[in-house]
């Protein structure tokens, strides 16, 4: 393809840019957005006490080409680490200065995990982001509502939903070039494709949904003339849902998740070598899932059910010995958590609920052997939130939450969220006061390094912040400040004398401190800009790969028979560290701040049957590093084409 591609590329970007010069005027219907994160039932934005970060189908259809990773991390407060590496670079998640650990992951409303995981934590490259028709970020201790784990925030993911016409659907590709700041290869090496159908029959609803994404052309650790990686990535959903009436509903889905990969060494140091032509990686997901939905006259009752198991196999090249050692994790995973919403009132409702939790994993390797009858634990947590919505301004979310765990006992948390609108002023304010948990993973408990001792981790986080809307709705301003302290932190110790290694529980209390700003102005109903900036400052123990100050803005423009948008996100510099084989000891060292410039321009060719978009990204070529030792992206050119049908 070379030239051609890029040639292509840039006509397409130029002839739709022009068309929007002679558009003819949308017309928009603007509807109250409604969030389901702080109460997990639907209601009104302006009701909730939180400031929720929605991304909605619009704004993923605007950022096309771009994977879930780079979405979120545009968000306020919200710093995905290896979005701008190469696909198979594993991910930082890093929110009000927390880490993967504190950050919980809810698809459809069921929390998703690796029970073999150093943290239980969920692997975002999982997830194509073709799949997803909403994403809600709340930040903040949250484990009233959502349990471990839920300590800086929760990242809730609703799938798309079945046609109401009896067959509808679409057929996609994408492909893109894959180069750092240092080469400028014009042949596409970034594939993404994917076939869905659904719709709905009389009362029964269906969908079936193949992504695949294939990449290669970089290498994932920094170097000359280093291999390239590859990363293969395959996903198959699919969901049935029966609607009996208006009162009852029920959903069922299974879902099958594939990556291979291909990765590199650590990096220890300057002058040695990271590159390795033999590290490999192959991670298998199986998900399903029940969601049955009652309503009746004073509220709504629901249950959200669902069980994985995740395989991954890891083979790394061992220096010493000249072999490729092979390690075997298998984890799996049920929660059912059942709740229900009751109307007192129009003004007062309750939601009581439970939620059991098991996890089990098996560990196998040439040093390690962790048996499934003996790495497993439940939590069972009952949970109680009661919300106020005056007629007059006042709204009032509290709640508190009961975890019994089997091993460690049992942890109490709560929340406190009350929430002021100005009847003769265009202002609301809020504040609010939560805690959180997060248990002790099996690895953590029963893994090679293993502590039985371990207690959970607590958070608690205050916020005060207000928001604000202007110029006949036209602008929208919101402003966050939050206090966050953890106690109990899980920590790696090393005995110097013996050199026997285990996870430890540290004393004492670290904290992390920050302010959250979004602003948003609707020039017309085809023009709008916006932007967020984030401060974060965490204590030295905590601060690694968090950026002190971060901000976003973009530019959107909608014509007759597409989009056009530009966004800029600026990183500040980031301490990391990294143990130095050559001197043996380890370094820390100072990464330098980067800027990023994209752009993206779809147009409709054929309306409702046939889409085109391209997408520029880094575009100024900056060269920059997310992690020591690590490739990034540089400018990169992609065109995707959708057919629906």
């Amino acid at each position: 393809m070379n030239k051609k591609f890029i040639g292509l590329s840039v006509f397409s970007l130029a002839t739709a840019f022009a068309y929007a010069q002679e558009s003819d005027t949308l017309k928009v219907t603007n509807l109250k957005e409604v969030v389901v994160s702080d109460t997990k039932f639907a209601q009104s934005k302006e009701k909730s006490g939180k400031i929720i970060e929605v991304i909605t189908a619009q704004d993923l259809e605007a950022k096309k080409g771009q994977n879930l990773a780079n979405v979120l991390s545009q968000v306020a407060g919200v710093e995905i680490n290896g979005n701008q590496s190469f696909n198979g670079k594993n991910l930082g998640y890093y929110i009000r200065g927390g880490r993967n650990r504190q950050v919980a992951i809810y698809i459809d409303g069921v929390p998703v995990s690796d029970a073999s995981g150093i943290n239980i934590e969920y692997d975002l490259r999982l997830i194509p982001v073709e799949q997803i028709e909403k994403i809600e970020v709340m930040k903040g201790a949250s484990s009233t509502l959502y349990g471990t784990g839920a300590a800086t925030g929760v990242i809730n993911i609703t799938l798309k939903k079945s046609a109401k016409k009896e067959i509808s659907g679409n057929a996609y590709i994408n492909m893109g070039t894959q180069n750092t700041s240092e080469t400028s290869k014009t042949s596409a090496q970034d594939f993404n494709q994917g076939l869905s159908v659904n719709g709905t029959i009389n009362k029964v609803s269906y969908m079936t949904t193949l992504n695949s994404t294939e990449t290669k052309g970089m290498s994932e650790a920094a170097g000359e003339n280093f291999e390239e990686d590859t990363f293969s990535r395959v996903n198959v959903l699919q969901k049935i849902g029966f609607k009996a009436n208006d009162k009852l509903s029920f959903e069922f889905f299974g879902n099958y998740d594939r990556i291979k990969n291909t990765f590199d060494n650590s990096f220890d140091g300057f002058i040695a070598n990271s590159d390795d032509l033999n590290n490999n990686s192959f991670s298998e997901q199986f998900r399903i899932g029940f969601l049955p939905k009652y309503k009746y006259n004073k509220g709504e009752f629901a249950i959200n059910a669902g069980a994985s198991t995740i395989d991954r196999v890891l083979n790394i090249s061992n220096s010493w010995s000249g072999t490729i050692d092979n390690y075997n994790y298998s984890g799996r995973s049920a929660s059912i958590d059942a709740f229900n919403k009751y109307n007192f009132s129009k003004q007062v409702y309750l939601v009581l609920g439970a939620q059991y939790q098991y996890f089990d994993m098996a560990q196998k390797d040439a040093y390690t052997d962790v048996a499934r009858e003996g790495a497993k634990f439940n939590l069972f947590d009952p949970y109680a939130t009661v919300v106020f919505n005056s007629e007059f301004g006042l709204n009032i979310n509290a709640g508190a939450r009961f975890n019994t765990h089997s091993e460690y006992g049992s942890q109490a948390v709560y929340n406190f969220n009350p929430s002021y609108s100005f009847e003769n002023l265009p202002l609301k304010v809020l504040a609010s006061y939560s805690t959180a948990f997060i248990t002790p993973s099996l690895y953590q408990l029963y893994g090679p390094y293993g502590n039985l001792d371990l207690t959970p981790e607590e958070n608690a986080t205050a916020e005060l912040g207000f928001e604000s809307q202007l110029l006949d709705k036209k602008l929208t301003i919101n402003a966050v400040g939050f206090y966050r302290e953890e106690e109990n932190t899980f920590g790696f110790f090393t005995d110097p004398i013996t050199f026997a290694s285990n996870y430890i529980n540290i004393d004492g209390t670290y904290n992390s401190k920050g302010v959250e700003t979004s602003v948003r102005y609707t020039l017309s109903e085809r023009f709008n800009i916006g932007g967020n900036y984030t401060f974060t400052q965490v204590e030295e123990q905590l601060n690694r790969l968090i950026p002190k100050h971060k901000g976003n803005v973009d530019l959107n423009y909608k014509f007759k028979r597409g989009t056009f948008g530009i966004n800029y996100q600026y990183v500040d510099k980031r301490s990391d560290a990294y143990y130095d084989s050559n001197i043996w000891a380890t370094q820390a060292v100072n990464l330098a701040a980067y800027q990023l410039v994209n752009s993206n321009i779809s147009y409709e060719l054929l309306p409702n049957r046939l889409h085109i978009f391209g997408t520029v990204t880094n575009i100024l070529n900056d060269d920059f590093q997310e992690v020591i030792g690590y490739n990034t992206r540089g400018r990169n050119y992609k065109l995707g084409l959708n057919f629906m049908f």
